[in-house]
């Protein structure tokens, strides 16, 4: 993603190394206050920033920031490790609670999801705790379609929790990968 997409008084922008504070600090409200995350203990700065490093150009993340402060970011990553599943990524994404309800999610899912087919990508997974109606329309206003769930898959805030996968193609057609 190499350019800037003015919404609103918001910005989008591919993520930088100085993000990963904002970065961690809205992701670890999510660990601590819901089950949408599994995650138990927070996640450091060092570590999220590491993920990043680690994708290098194959993925992709995107951040929302207004007036310099990081609001939300969404990212791409590995969805299982054999070879074979390289052309498939998982898909993430995490608004400040009180950055919610501006259409930043939607925004961020716009140019992530942009730029996977560019990344050589053919489909994009998410995984939502369930229930979670506003993220299963987020997903499915942006193509992804239900592909099935796995019941009581984690236990977190004294409940059991189902997961609902999500699959989005990217591509299509029975040629070898690009």
């Amino acid at each position: 993603m190499s350019h800037t997409l003015a919404m609103g008084s918001s910005q989008l922008r591919p993520a930088r190394a100085g993000d990963f504070g904002a970065i961690a600090s809205i992701t670890n409200h999510y660990i601590a206050t819901t089950a949408i995350h599994f995650a138990y203990d927070p996640i450091t700065e060092d570590e999220l920033r590491g993920q990043w490093e680690r994708s290098g150009d194959r993925h992709v993340w995107v951040v929302a920031e207004d007036a310099g402060v990081v609001l939300g970011y969404a990212k791409s990553g590995m969805w299982r490790e054999r070879t074979a599943y390289q052309w498939t990524c998982e898909v993430g994404l995490y608004v400040a609670a009180d950055a919610r309800g501006r259409g930043l999610g939607d925004a961020l899912y716009g140019a992530l999801l942009s730029e996977l087919p560019r990344r050589g990508f053919r489909s994009a997974v998410a995984c939502i705790t369930l229930p979670n109606e506003p993220s299963v329309k987020l997903h499915e206003k942006h193509g992804f379609v239900y592909v099935g769930a796995f019941a009581d898959a984690g236990w977190k805030q004294g409940a059991w929790h189902a997961v609902g996968w999500w699959q989005k193609p990217l591509a299509t057609g029975p040629g070898a990968p690009a």
